[in-house]
């Protein structure tokens, strides 16, 4: 009797990854440069927000309590784990497009079995598949 391991990486090379159609990965590609695109406005414009906040917070100190100070200094490491989670999302996108251009976009990277079509509409750049992130969470 096969061991699991052996099992599944028989199965892995059996799994023949079909081409898309140069239409298919080309929509896909628009869709990603488009989602791309809004992160990075949206990145842009919480960036410009952080400033105008950060220029008025040190116009506006003077008599500032410990509590106040406290406060604006939590609001402001909020602003920047926003903007630090805008730019983690580009950088997923593009890892995506990167992925589409070498022909391993829609495929987990651990196990090498497809991404559910549902998953992929639901977070486009998905590296795992539905079973791998399950476990991968429950770590």
């Amino acid at each position: 009797m096969a061991k699991p391991a052996e099992t599944r990486t028989a199965g892995r090379k059996a799994l023949a990854k079909p081409s898309r159609s140069a239409a298919e990965t080309e929509k896909i590609r628009a869709a990603l440069a488009a989602r791309r695109d809004e992160l990075r406005a949206e990145y842009d414009q919480t960036l410009s927000e952080i400033t105008e906040l950060q220029r008025d917070r040190l116009t506006d100190s003077a008599g500032d309590d410990q509590a106040d100070t406290g406060t604006k200094t939590f609001e402001r490491e909020q602003e920047i784990s926003l903007a630090n989670s805008i730019l983690e999302r580009i950088t997923q996108v593009e890892r995506a497009l990167e992925r589409l251009d070498k022909g391993s976009y829609g495929w987990c990277e651990r196990c090498g079995n497809p991404i559910p079509v549902e998953r992929l509409a639901a977070f486009p750049s998905a590296t795992l598949c539905v079973t791998c992130k399950q476990l991968e969470e429950r770590r």
